[in-house]
């Protein structure tokens, strides 16, 4: 099969891990690594063989994909001009700023037959991918926690941290936002550092959000309740647990409760996103993580931000 020809577009702390797993893959070719910091993508290009540029438009029509790992607010224009090129697209979350920039992409990516995928990377978690789907959830709740880290503040705690739960909840759960009530406070920074959120879905499914980004510990966990079974997932330790009432009896007339746990082995999560990528531009499937889903997530992003008087 032909190889793909690939570029990564921003060469910052993500952006050069990116350009490592396209160098890494067999079906891929880096061509070329794209930053307005000439000296960061030269850096990564000369580690790699691929060419340094610090403008993209001369790739377009010239790469048959690329990675767009730079600041939120040049999402949708970046985005933009590969797409309309006819180039496959993977862009880092938030999908763009605003559901309407969103919406464009999402329709120039269908007009011009281009895959167009979000960089949700907690789907690609195996403890994500182990997750049976034979159930509803009923009731949802969910931790992540960080320490405080100075570089990804430019934006809340919500679209930085808690959109990774968002996005996994929505696609657990399938089925439209009813209300939404958040409650969070900034301490840190200008911005919301500790966030909650209350979804209710039209099928009756709730989910309990909390997202911290000035925690004393990391933690990433999620539990879902549902009619037979209560799951536990551990995104940091990869851990999966799943608890449901068997056969025998604990007490009279109470059963058994059966605990399964499963431990995954360490796995590159962002290799398994860009392997993806590949994997529906050659074969025409749809990503895990669509545009549609990019911007599901970020519309319920949003409007919890507006909850919490920041847009």
């Amino acid at each position: 099969m032909k190889k793909l020809k690939c570029a990564v577009i921003g060469t910052g702390y993500l952006g050069k891990f990116h350009a490592e797993k396209y160098a890494a893959l067999p079906d891929c070719e880096l061509v070329a690594v794209v930053d307005i910091n000439a000296e960061a993508a030269q850096a990564v290009a000369h580690k790699l063989g691929a060419i340094a540029l610090t403008d993209y438009h001369s790739l377009l029509g010239t790469v048959d994909a690329v990675s767009i790992v730079v600041p939120t607010t040049l999402h949708y224009a970046v985005a933009k001009d590969f797409l309309q090129a006819g180039v496959h697209v993977l862009v880092e979350k938030p999908i763009t700023v605003t559901v309407a920039e969103a919406d464009e992409l999402i329709a120039i990516a269908q007009a011009q037959h281009c895959i167009l995928q979000v960089g949700h990377l907690e789907r690609f978690n195996p403890a994500v991918l182990g997750l049976d789907k034979d159930e509803k959830p009923l009731f949802i709740e969910s931790h992540r926690l960080s320490p405080f880290n100075p570089r990804a503040n430019d934006v809340s705690v919500v679209l930085d941290l808690m959109i990774h739960d968002i996005d996994i909840i929505l696609a657990l759960v399938d089925s439209e936002v009813e209300r939404i009530d958040a409650s969070g406070t900034a301490v840190l920074t200008s911005g919301t550092d500790i966030a909650n959120a209350r979804i209710q879905f039209k099928n009756g499914c709730v989910a309990n959000v909390t997202a911290s980004r000035i925690s004393m510990k990391m933690e990433r966990k999620m539990r879902l309740f549902r009619p037979s079974s209560y799951i536990s997932v551990d995104f940091q330790n990869r851990v999966l647990s799943k608890y449901q009432t068997g056969s025998k009896e604990m007490f009279p007339g109470i059963p058994e409760i059966i605990n399964e746990e499963s431990v995954f082995e360490t796995a590159d999560a962002l290799l398994e996103e860009i392997k993806h990528f590949t994997h529906c531009i050659q074969t025409g499937e749809n990503p895990l993580v669509s545009g549609v889903a990019g911007r599901r997530a970020l519309a319920t992003a949003i409007q919890i931000t507006q909850l919490l008087g920041e847009a």
